[in-house]
């Protein structure tokens, strides 16, 4: 199993920046998938994310400014993140989750290393 997140960087205040998150070794079509990010000295929050189905939901300080997708076909999802807040400085992580429906027991979870976003001017 690989997650592996790119995209990370330093961006002023105001700027954007695109996310990627490439898996593998797993169904990913069958597997909700979301964006975490940690911040020095905080814990790590959900940042986005989107089930096998396709829905979406945001963290309360992203909504509006940062978009989820994913793309079935190429084992991806993405994050596009706008007009970007000194505060979205962190690590952002990409995390591939699969819980059994009914017996709510765990089928996989995957996380990767962590791409660095910095904002700042």
């Amino acid at each position: 199993v690989q997650v592996v997140e790119s995209g990370g960087g330093l961006v002023q205040p105001g700027g954007s920046l695109r996310l990627s998150c490439a898996a593998s070794g797993f169904t990913f079509s069958k597997f909700a998938m979301g964006w975490y990010r940690q911040a020095p000295g905080k814990q790590r929050e959900l940042v986005a994310a989107t089930t096998s189905g396709g829905s979406t939901n945001y963290g309360d300080s992203v909504k509006g400014r940062f978009t989820i997708s994913r793309d079935n076909a190429k084992n991806t999802v993405d994050l596009q993140m706008n007009n970007l807040k000194p505060e979205d400085t962190a690590v952002y992580y990409c995390n591939a989750d699969r819980v059994n429906p009914i017996t709510a027991t765990s089928m996989g979870d995957y996380w990767g290393q962590g791409t660095q976003v910095t904002v700042s001017s």
